[in-house]
């Protein structure tokens, strides 16, 4: 990634609608002090902002466009385990030294991001204590995204997993439809394989079944969730807040 310094760029300035995603965590205020120490990056579709093993020494704030956090399974392949957007923040803070990722971050749309050094984080966690707390919220607001998302794919099996993917789509991108919860956000059957585990026609297969059972629909590319208590059965929902069971 750029290591331009950030005191060196221009400060970011705050967007009408900047407390989205998982930064609605943080006030206004404190939002504002983070934004004085990010500086702009341009990202681009199909580029790779760090990988498993880079050295974790930033965080990355989405202003436009989308991106992919993947882990790499032990036969190669990738499972995504979050799809971040516009008003989400990422990074791996770890106390001690020469900390490593543990994910990859893939863009997946045009966009640009905003980037914090941990060295700079750092002192400004321990200049501001309200913003450490805030801080320390959203730490544990990732932790349980993240425990989630793998306890699904470990106890529920596939269908399990798929029925929890699709609720936290709804949640994420989900509008008001005359049938259901549309998802805004185009996904094909790889992709959705590629976030719970499987395979593309087991991800077919199952799709097809919810069909049959007027659980799911197909407009447009776009799935509609027509009823989702039946999903939330599936899976054994525990009913998290919406800031923990999203994408």
């Amino acid at each position: 990634m750029n290591t331009t310094s950030p005191t060196q760029a221009p400060r970011l300035p705050i967007p009408n609608d900047a407390l989205e995603g998982s930064a609605r965590f943080f006030s206004a205020d404190s939002f504002a002090k983070l934004q004085g120490i990010m500086y702009r990056r341009t990202i681009e579709k199909g580029s790779v902002l760090f990988w498993e093993g880079d050295p974790a020494d930033k965080l990355i704030f989405v202003r436009r466009g989308r991106v992919r956090i993947t882990k790499t399974s032990d036969n190669g392949r990738p499972i995504t385990l979050y799809l971040l957007q516009r008003g989400d923040m990422y990074g791996q803070p770890d106390p001690f030294e020469n900390a490593e990722h543990s994910f990859n971050a893939e863009v997946l749309e045009d966009g640009e991001i905003g980037v914090m050094q941990m060295a700079d984080l750092e002192v400004l966690l321990w200049q501001h204590g309200d913003l450490a707390i805030e801080f320390m919220k959203w730490m544990g607001l990732m932790h349980r995204m993240t425990q989630t998302k793998f306890r699904d794919l470990m106890l529920y099996g596939k269908s399990g997993a798929l029925c929890s993917l699709l609720i936290r789509l709804c949640n994420s991108n989900g509008t008001p439809d005359k049938e259901g919860t549309l998802i805004s956000l185009k996904i094909n059957h790889t992709e959705m394989a590629d976030m719970i585990g499987a395979t593309r026609e087991c991800v077919n297969r199952m799709l097809s079944e919810m069909r049959k059972e007027n659980v799911v629909a197909v407009r447009d590319g776009h799935i509609i969730v027509k009823d989702i208590d039946y999903l939330r059965g599936v899976c054994r929902c525990e009913n998290c807040p919406k800031e923990i069971c999203r994408m």
